[in-house]
């Protein structure tokens, strides 16, 4: 890194910074923290390392449903449900439908208290 006039640190990744930034991000660590990692900003992180970003979100979100949909498929219930709900859109919906006499609408009487004079 060089200094830049009026700009402040000038960043240049490397291979190395790379490879950490994609393997901080598929591990779920927030951008602020890997750009304070770097000692750089977070603007400045998602300029020069949008790839990495994606890939390791991608690659980690990829590697984790795989895991999920073997289990599911393996008979493991708690994750069939899980895929289900995410992947399928089920949903567990309670439904009370109340109904007065004989199925009919239920009525309501709205009454008026009666002023004091």
């Amino acid at each position: 890194m060089t200094k830049q006039s009026g700009q402040g640190v000038l960043h240049k990744p490397s291979e190395e910074t790379k490879k950490m930034v994609k393997t901080l991000s598929a591990v779920g660590i927030r951008y602020e923290d890997i750009a304070a990692k770097l000692e750089i900003t977070d603007d400045t992180l998602r300029k020069h390392y949008r790839k990495e970003l994606d890939e390791g979100r991608v690659e980690a979100n990829a590697a984790i449903g795989q895991t999920l949909f073997q289990q599911a498929k393996n008979g493991n219930t708690t994750a069939a449900i899980f895929w289900l709900k995410t992947r399928a859109q089920w949903r567990e919906t309670d439904r009370l439908e109340v109904t007065g006499a004989d199925g009919k609408a239920i009525e309501t009487i709205v009454k008026w208290a009666q002023e004091k004079s």
